[in-house]
């Protein structure tokens, strides 16, 4: 029997919007006491129920602003749940935003040293890897460039060969497999089913379709961060491709999803 690596139970979240985000304090303290501003609730996800096992690629699926990031911070511990649980039962890495945490001052071998040490690595872990890392990020005539002078394709392409060096039990990506060239795409791609063949259960937050059904066994469609299907690939994939060309409302595939 597969072992449960993630539970999401009716996972909810929100954020408090309204102009006092842009005022300063003295401004917000004299509205407030005169009742001259608004906060509102904005739900980003509401009610979100899902499980990973041991093996599974689950892909989540949605328009802009639907959810999907949202829900992979909850998942990772960067952002609490209003309502609702999510439970991890093994180590979690997660590609988010690959490009963040570098310094554009410094080189690519010095940023490699630092994105690694702030991934948890030890130097002595860097040095056996920093060869294979530039191998595979094809960054070998570019090391002792300044990482603003890459472009934005190089910078995600090294970020993606350092993120990927272990093998984690849980793994989180979002939109990582579209950086780079079509070439590069294909490599990362072989990449993630080389970690997954390992054992890796895994998380994948994608725009490519095409991606989702090669790649996955499990998707989760979200909508204005509310879950309307969850379950085989090529079902969800079916209904969302029927939505997108107007063939199904959110209501009917909201509601056969449990027929």
């Amino acid at each position: 029997m597969k072992r449960l690596m993630i539970k999401a139970d009716h996972v909810s979240i929100h954020y408090k919007i309204g102009d006092f985000k842009n005022i300063g304090l003295k401004e917000y303290v004299m509205r407030k006491l005169t009742h001259q501003y608004y906060v509102e609730n904005f739900m980003a996800v509401m009610d979100v129920s899902f499980e990973l096992y041991e093996g599974d690629m689950l892909g989540i699926i949605g328009a802009n602003g639907a959810g999907k990031s949202t829900l992979l911070k909850a998942v990772i511990g960067v952002m609490e749940p209003r309502e609702g649980c999510i439970k991890r039962y093994g180590s979690v890495a997660a590609l988010l935003e690959l490009a963040s945490g570098f310094d554009g001052d410094l080189t690519v071998k010095e940023n490699t040293y630092l994105r690694g040490a702030m991934l948890g690595y030890t130097k002595a872990f860097m040095d056996q890897s920093y060869e294979r890392i530039l191998d595979f990020s094809e960054l070998k005539d570019f090391e002792d460039r300044t990482f603003k002078q890459l472009s934005t394709g190089m910078q995600s392409r090294l970020a993606f060969s350092i993120a990927s060096l272990v093998q984690p039990e849980i793994l989180i990506l979002d939109e990582v497999l579209s950086v780079g060239d079509t070439a590069f795409q294909e490599k990362s791609a072989a990449k993630m089913r080389e970690l997954i063949n390992g054992g890796a259960s895994t998380i994948l937050v994608s725009h490519s379709l095409n991606q989702i059904k090669e790649l996955c066994n499990k998707v989760l469609w979200l909508h204005n961060g509310e879950r309307i299907a969850f379950g085989e690939t090529e079902k969800v994939c079916g209904q969302y491709e029927a939505f997108q060309t107007g063939k199904l409302s959110i209501e009917e595939a909201r509601s056969s999803e449990f027929k």
